[in-house]
């Protein structure tokens, strides 16, 4: 597989690629109807197609074969607050899916640098990381969610909150036991309120350390996802 393209319109055996993956493929690439290609639902299925159909602004392409992957172990969910500088934000969110994550939740928190995000857009990094890693699954994107929103919804049996206090809190490695569904809260670069650390510990969240150093917000989701990544690998 050298290439992957990605498409939710698939119904009856045959699928429709949007304007910008047609783009990608009829111009940039000139492939021609009768030519194969590789897909992804992003619902863990690859299928092997053919073109079938070549517009001005679409292309249809007719399923020849559909290959299931398997759900992964547990879930990894990241909520994590939004940079001020947004592409380190978008830097995350292309690795994270690179390394492995099934969902990602934009973080409001109280000292947060920023306040609006461009979901259209984080959505197509995502998509795009996907591709470019050859996967099946696209990770879920929340939209921005209030931190006591987050919390308080958690569903996860292990809740975690990465930050920083003046008395050193247990590595994150030491707390990923056995396989379990899992949501680790990352802050902002001003790192969370004190009553924000206490809401959490209400709610069931368990504070971790990510290293001896103070690490920036994108580094501090990466470092988490790579962990978690690699125990249960």
């Amino acid at each position: 597989m050298n290439q992957l393209f990605f498409t939710p319109n698939i119904e009856n055996g045959l699928a429709r690629l949007d304007e910008e993956e047609s783009r990608h493929l009829l111009t940039v690439l000139r492939r021609q109807p009768g030519d194969p290609l590789q897909i992804t639902d992003g619902k863990g299925n690859f299928y092997d197609a053919e073109i079938t159909e070549a517009g001005k602004k679409y292309a249809m392409v007719r399923i020849l074969n559909t290959i299931s992957t398997p759900e992964p172990p547990a879930r990894l969910h990241i909520a994590i607050a939004p940079t001020k500088q947004i592409e380190r934000l978008e830097w995350f969110l292309e690795k994270a899916t690179e390394i492995g994550i099934q969902e990602i939740t934009p973080l409001l928190c109280r000292r947060s640098e920023r306040t609006t995000i461009r979901h259209d857009r984080l959505e197509k990094i995502l998509v795009s990381a996907m591709k470019q890693s050859l996967q099946s699954r696209l990770p879920h994107l929340n939209a921005l969610t209030p931190f006591k929103q987050c919390v308080q919804r958690a569903t996860e049996s292990r809740r975690l909150i990465a930050w920083c206090p003046e008395t050193a809190l247990p590595p994150l490695k030491t707390q990923l036991h056995g396989v379990a569904d899992t949501l680790i809260l990352i802050g902002p670069e001003g790192d969370f309120a004190p009553e924000e650390v206490t809401l959490a510990e209400n709610c069931g969240f368990s504070g971790v350390s990510l290293g001896p150093t103070r690490l920036r917000t994108e580094t501090a989701g990466l470092v988490a996802v790579m962990q978690v990544a690699f125990q249960t690998t």
